[in-house]
């Protein structure tokens, strides 16, 4: 079985219980997003694919919380992203050029 952001966000609430303050939500993603840049810099692929996993999972459950899509907002902003002019900072990220 594949997993939704409907069904992770229900098991989460099962396990952990409903969502008192979205923020929360937030800042354990930050938690797991730290421990993610530890797994990047040990450049362990087992523990790199578990800590992004532990974000998305976070993330899909937000989403859940205030009734939106992930794959539609993921979606939504690559169009806007894609519009933009962009200038590389020569590391693989890079900065849109803000409009006038």
């Amino acid at each position: 079985m594949a997993e939704t952001q409907e069904s992770m966000a229900l098991w989460a609430e099962q396990i952990f219980g409903p969502v008192s303050e979205p923020l929360s939500l937030v800042g354990r993603a930050s938690v797991e997003l730290e421990e993610l840049a530890e797994a990047v810099l040990d450049r362990d692929r087992e523990e790199i694919g578990r800590e992004a996993a532990d974000v998305v999972i976070l993330l899909s459950r937000l989403m859940h919380e205030f009734d939106l899509t992930l794959d539609e907002e993921v979606n939504k902003k690559m169009a806007i992203n894609r519009a933009r002019k962009w200038v590389p900072a020569g590391d693989g990220t890079g900065a849109h050029i803000k409009e006038q």
